[in-house]
């Protein structure tokens, strides 16, 4: 008898092609689609996906658990001046929670995903291993550090060991109709998350003062949420060289802006880590790269275990824009090791 598998549609180009891969080789596919209750899905063209591949679709109503594990969670970090990643929390809590959960209920033995990453090794004392896809500037794996081995020993990725060509490629094959590829939160398609968090029901910050370094305000902000760290363009503060923010105090209501060397820090606080395999013990001290942000280049780093999920980061290389609420992501070589949240940058690392 074929192993069942399901997979999570989209009605994306890689989640398709992921599930035909699967076909191909044997599988017995079902697909899921996953509603979060925001009208921008694409649940028309997950069912003509299903209808062109020839497997059965169904259709999970996630949206009360999307709303508080994902969008508060949203919400909250920006409260808190802090900038968060709610791809990274949806794949954990959300994604894989309920293809798993609906794949133990139809009896199926794996789930799968379109995601651009890779799972080597077998169950057993080492665990199995996750690795960035072989396509570099597609690869996912830093949206997946929270992923453990009760996930990896059900799940498939079976566009990690190809290119985004490929699978576009394949696509055509298969008569799947191109889509533009969506670079935006999903529940926020305009990609104004300031607009989207004024419309959301909680009490939004106040305006406040824009500081410098020495405590002189040289500026105002319409509230702490409207800002991150890093940011450059939009603060309106005149001055011969640009300003960058350094620091959200939401207690104050207060920004602290720096120039562009102020915002280089030699490592950081992360808490809440989480290892896909083999967690290092308490006090160990072991050696990888960095990445601070999707997209960063990653930095090399002395990486120290302190109790209660907690690391000290020593950089190599200074780095700057080091966010609170983001991801830190710990690889050997391509091999992802774990991660955590930021929670503060240390300039005496």
């Amino acid at each position: 008898m074929k192993k069942g598998v399901l997979v999570g549609i989209s009605g994306g180009v890689d989640s398709a092609v992921a599930a035909a891969i699967l076909k191909e080789s044997g599988y017995r596919v079902e697909g899921l689609y996953i509603q979060n209750g925001f009208p921008a899905g694409s649940e028309r063209e997950a069912a003509a996906v299903a209808d062109r591949l020839g497997f059965p679709l169904y259709i999970l109503d996630a949206a009360s658990s999307f709303g508080k594990d994902v969008v508060a969670y949203f919400a909250g970090e920006y409260l808190s001046g802090r900038t968060p990643n709610p791809c990274i929390v949806c794949n954990k809590k959300i994604k894989l929670r309920y293809l798993l959960e609906e794949a133990h209920a139809r009896g199926l033995d794996s789930i799968a995903t379109g995601h651009y990453a890779r799972i080597e090794g077998s169950v057993g004392e080492d665990g199995l291993r996750l690795f960035k896809g072989i396509d570099r500037e597609k690869d996912q794996s830093y949206f997946l550090f929270q992923v453990g081995q009760k996930e990896l020993k059900h799940l498939i990725f079976p566009n990690g060991d190809k290119t985004k060509k490929e699978i576009q490629k394949m696509a055509m094959g298969l008569g799947l109709p191109p889509r533009k590829e969506s670079q935006e939160i999903c529940f926020i398609p305009d990609d104004n998350y300031r607009n989207f968090l004024e419309t959301y029901p909680i009490t939004l910050p106040r305006p406040g003062n824009i500081m410098d370094r020495e405590g002189n305000v040289v500026g105002k902000h319409r509230g702490t949420h409207t800002l991150t760290i890093g940011q450059r363009k939009g603060l309106n503060i005149a001055s011969r060289r640009p300003y960058y923010v350094l620091e959200i105090n939401t207690e104050r209501d207060e920004v602290i802006v720096g120039r562009k060397e102020d915002q280089f820090v030699g490592g950081l606080v992360a808490n809440n880590c989480s290892w896909i395999s083999n967690k290092p013990a308490d006090g160990d001290t072991l050696h990888a790269r960095t990445y601070i942000r999707y997209r960063h280049e990653g930095v090399d780093s002395e990486i120290t275990l302190l109790s209660e999920g907690q690391v000290r980061i020593r950089f190599m290389t200074p780095q700057k824009a080091v966010a609170p609420g983001q991801a830190a992501v710990f690889f050997q070589g391509d091999r992802l090791l774990g991660g955590g949240w930021i929670e503060r940058g240390l300039h005496n690392a």
